[in-house]
């Protein structure tokens, strides 16, 4: 279905409409120009060579000592996408399961998928503000059960976990030898305290990015933070692979980290303002939803609505969302990212509100 309202946005801007996309989880806003001048002073200087695959030390001592973990402990990969690729391909093997919370980021099942992996969905409801039961958690768990994926804050939600409900997870986990693998690339920006997977007990994995707190998405540029163990053979994987990300790159992410706290700042409350005004808005309508706690997604439900159906008529209105069966078993929500121009959002948001008066 994704796929589908792309190729009819394209077709609807071809013949000359406007389409306000809501579709799309990519910020609106620029690299910060300090960004991009450190990525060219450093082509200029000659870092365009081949470099180690781990990732080159000044940004994993920077990463380190952010997160508090050692240098060794972390690998840089070409998004948070090949991070969760490399581990999910490193730790799981033909007829194991993978467990994910759902509504869920669909990379994850596909790449289980792709892997000959199963996964084993725990269903989460609006009606119980989307916590993770782990109950239902622990009856999914087989002999087979390598991997918990978590998403905090979460794709689509936007909510983030409870603190006690990842306790209890990860406590599952790590008396029963499986690994817990945390999405964590919303965090930095999240609109509440967000605890990272790394505070908690056991040798699991944290998946990280620059691209949404720096709107960094195109740049292709995260890590991973896990043992020693696996971060060695994910650096042996990267060495097979892509071989490095670029040094230019790396150097532009150092200074993206030199400047982290001002353009968080930022970011947080460009996102906050947004979230509030969408908050303002489809609170006065039939819509039911929780509020954002992060970046920048909005999943709102109507009972008995066909979210395909209403995904395709919005799109001829000049709106583009993306239908919750995009995220798992949610035919009667919908996805709206606020990754558009502030002056588009309001109107994209008014005529969403008008078809639920």
């Amino acid at each position: 279905m994704l796929y589908e309202i792309n190729e009819k946005i394209i077709r609807l801007e071809r013949e000359g409409r406007e389409i306000i996309k809501f579709n799309l989880g990519d910020p609106d806003q620029q690299t910060p120009v300090e960004i991009i001048e450190a990525a060219f002073e450093a082509m200029k200087k000659g870092k365009t060579k081949y470099a180690s695959a781990a990732g080159e030390a000044r940004l994993r001592e920077a990463l380190a000592e952010i997160h508090g973990v050692n240098a060794d402990n972390i690998v840089i990969t070409p998004g948070s996408k090949w991070a969760v690729f490399a581990a999910m391909y490193l730790l799981l093997n033909k007829g194991d399961n993978v467990v994910i919370p759902s509504p869920h980021w669909t990379a994850y099942d596909l790449v289980a998928k792709s892997l000959g992996v199963n996964v084993k969905l725990i269903k989460t409801r609006f009606e119980s503000n989307w916590e993770v039961d782990v109950e239902d958690l622990k009856g999914l768990i087989n002999g087979r059960t390598r991997l918990i994926i978590l998403n905090n804050p979460n794709n689509p939600t936007s909510k983030v976990m409870n603190e006690k409900v990842v306790e209890k997870i990860v406590n599952v986990a790590n008396e029963r030898g499986i690994k817990v693998l945390s999405d964590e690339v919303y965090a930095d920006i999240s609109f509440v305290k967000t605890k990272s997977l790394i505070e908690y007990e056991g040798e699991h994995i944290v998946v990280r990015s620059f691209s949404k707190t720096f709107a960094m998405t195109g740049w292709r540029i995260g890590y991973a933070i896990t043992d020693k163990a696996l971060a060695d053979k994910i650096i042996k994987l990267n060495q097979i692979t892509f071989t490095n990300v670029p040094v230019f790159i790396q150097e532009a992410a150092l200074k993206a980290l030199e400047l982290r706290h001002q353009i968080v700042k930022a970011m947080r409350e460009c996102y906050q303002k947004r979230a509030d005004l969408a908050n303002k808005i489809l609170s006065d309508t039939k819509l039911k939803f929780t509020k954002p706690e992060a970046p920048f997604y909005v999943f709102p439900k109507s009972n008995g609505l066909n979210s395909e159906m209403f995904a395709l008529r919005l799109l001829d209105k000049g709106v583009a969302v993306v239908p919750g069966t995009s995220f798992g078993d949610y035919i009667e929500h919908f996805r709206i990212s606020l990754t558009a121009p502030d002056n588009e959002i309001e109107l994209g948001l008014k005529v969403i509100a008008e078809a639920f008066k």
